[in-house]
């Protein structure tokens, strides 16, 4: 799961414990997160930074909780067409694992993974929500600790 850090950091996440994962505003990704249950682990992936990369570990606490962003008039992700009706756009609660002592950037991801393994490393992609397949989360962890 992606996040910039100057928007919302995994320090920050540290600090509140908890955090719903809200304004996904991507189908593909958005349905990524419906596909999580209660007890999965995500890692917490800085984006838009030198270096990008995996910086810690979360769990979803809860799922398939309506975005209340998308009916915030104020907020960068109101959804004109959503209604409280018929929601489009859901969100995940995750909870705050641990900090790396260091990050596993995207270069090195790129070097130790291929794109099959790993979406994030496919060039172009730009999805804030992507599965990782268990084996290559396992070599992950393994790398970071």
């Amino acid at each position: 799961m992606k996040s910039e850090p100057d928007v919302y950091g995994i320090h920050q996440l540290q600090k509140e414990k908890s955090t719903l994962w809200d304004g996904i505003r991507n189908y593909q990704a958005r349905n990524f997160m419906r596909s999580m249950h209660i007890g999965d682990k995500a890692f917490f992936y800085h984006s838009n930074c030198k270096p990008p990369g995996i910086v810690g570990l979360m769990i979803v606490q809860e799922t398939l909780i309506i975005d209340p962003s998308q009916f915030d008039r104020n907020s960068k992700y109101f959804d004109p067409k959503s209604s409280q009706e018929k929601p489009r756009w859901d969100c995940v609660k995750v909870g705050y694992l641990k900090t790396f002592k260091s990050q596993i950037s995207l270069n090195e991801l790129r070097e130790l993974y291929t794109a099959e393994e790993l979406r994030v490393v496919r060039q172009g992609n730009r999805l804030s929500i992507m599965p990782v397949p268990r084996y290559t989360a396992q070599d992950i962890l393994g790398h970071l600790d």
